[in-house]
């Protein structure tokens, strides 16, 4: 099995649209309800479609971005207008990671964990 994509609703399309991009996020399919985007690196995709309703609700979900040069990115992300809501730190978790949300109030991280993603210190046999 193989994660596929992750879909969120989002309340403006436009903004949404323009907030991924900016993140690295290259779009390849295009409506006035519904994008979906490819990543730089790898096979999987990321769609979000609008739901007008979505405006004002708080996301529970929360979805990672992999990013080997975190601090670069994040530093031309707020370069581009883009504000976190948390800093590139460090977790107990072993994971290195900033806090955004998008322009719809779904939360972001961005991180970079290496080995310890998939093979952390404490990874069951």
């Amino acid at each position: 099995m193989n994660l596929n994509q992750v879909t969120l609703a989002v309340h403006d399309m436009e903004s949404a649209v323009t907030f991924y991009k900016k993140l690295g996020l290259i779009q390849i399919v295009s409506d006035d309800h519904y994008a979906r985007f490819c990543f730089p690196e790898g096979d999987a995709s990321f769609s979000i479609f609008l739901d007008p309703g979505k405006e004002g609700v708080i996301s529970r979900g929360v979805v990672y971005f992999e990013h080997e040069k975190l601090d670069e990115l994040v530093e031309r992300l707020k370069g581009e207008g883009i504000e976190f809501d948390q800093e590139p730190t460090m977790k107990p978790y072993l994971w290195k990671e900033a806090a955004l949300r998008d322009p719809s109030g779904n939360e972001i991280k961005l991180y970079w964990a290496g080995e310890n993603r998939l093979n952390p210190p404490w990874k069951i046999d």
